[in-house]
């Protein structure tokens, strides 16, 4: 047992070091092309963050269990708002600038509408439908790319630190420390797991507890590490961003690869409770975070805790049901 012990240690350590250098490489990216950090939160940082959820979607599509997709997507989607998200600005409230705020959050809901429609009226995800998920998550990273260089948002100039700092290094920051974040994640997962059955801890709460957080550790170790070095917009546009990347391109690949049909195994009120529940509360979580920030351009300490218990009372029920 010393073996998982020491290998779940290093990838606690992978993970803490991979955030340090994803984040400094985001950042020196963002003041070297004078892009907005919400902007370079919502599209390298939460591809790097996703990378786990990507993998993982990925191999079980090709080994024909592409169905776990579905709840990867919907309820990291969940937890990165309800969880990471409101951890971020229950202890640090944040301001919000809604003119590069907007652009993800209108991404996500045309995916997640577009998500739901499967869901509801076909009960089935198509491979065109994943091809489509693809085509929306291309299409969100060219035009966030587009809209930063023609408008040109506001951001500090470069410092003395950028400047020394040649981008092959940059690159190489942001490159490495993914891998780090991946690997850490997944270190962490495994090793967590044989832990736990080690100290007799049954299957389920093994299932809700380390790999549900081990897939979400890579956004909330983002998250705090952004938080500790004073970039709050950019861990708001990593959790924002990820969110649509789960929509879009963890779903949308695992569909391409292997189109499947909506769980029904568990059902409450003759509903699967994926419909019933798992995506309503998706949808309630991302417009509860969202539109007060859009409109107040501010997220409150009282919104990130009333999130905590929407995701507490979440986890019952995924327990007691």
């Amino acid at each position: 047992m010393l073996v998982p012990v020491l290998l779940f240690i290093l990838g606690l350590i992978l993970l803490i070091k991979g955030g340090d250098w994803f984040v400094d490489g985001s950042t020196d990216l963002a003041r070297r092309f004078h892009v907005p950090e919400l902007v370079i939160g919502a599209t390298v940082v939460s591809i790097g963050t996703t990378l786990p959820e990507v993998l993982v979607s990925a191999t079980g599509a090709l080994s024909g269990h592409s169905e776990i997709a579905y709840g990867n997507a919907i309820g990291s989607v969940i937890c990165n708002t309800a969880l990471i998200s409101a951890i971020t600005f229950a202890v640090r409230p944040c301001k919000v600038e809604a003119r590069t705020f907007r652009t993800p959050v209108i991404f996500f809901f045309a995916a997640a509408v577009f998500y739901a429609l499967n869901a509801y009226i076909d009960r089935y995800f198509t491979r065109l439908s994943g091809i489509a998920l693809l085509l929306l998550f291309a299409a969100y990273i060219a035009y966030t790319i587009w809209s930063g260089k023609r408008h040109g948002f506001g951001v500090e100039d470069q410092s003395e630190n950028t400047e020394d700092n040649p981008l092959w290094k940059t690159m190489l920051m942001l490159v490495v420390g993914a891998a780090a974040i991946a690997i850490g994640a997944r270190l962490l997962v495994d090793n967590g797991t044989l832990i736990a059955e080690w100290l007799g801890v049954p299957e389920s709460v093994i299932a809700l507890t380390f790999v549900a957080l081990g897939t979400s550790l890579p956004e909330l170790v983002t998250a705090i590490t952004a938080l500790r070095k004073g970039h709050s917009a950019l861990s708001l546009g990593n959790i924002v961003g990820a969110n649509l990347f789960n929509l879009v391109l963890v779903s949308g690949l695992s569909t391409a690869l292997c189109p499947f049909a909506v769980p029904t195994a568990k059902s409450l009120f003759g509903i699967p409770v994926s419909l019933a529940v798992d995506i309503p509360v998706m949808f309630f979580v991302m417009l509860f975070m969202t539109l007060p920030a859009l409109k107040r351009q501010k997220l409150t300490r009282p919104q990130g805790i009333i999130l905590l218990c929407v995701y507490a009372a979440f986890c019952i029920f995924q327990f007691v049901r």
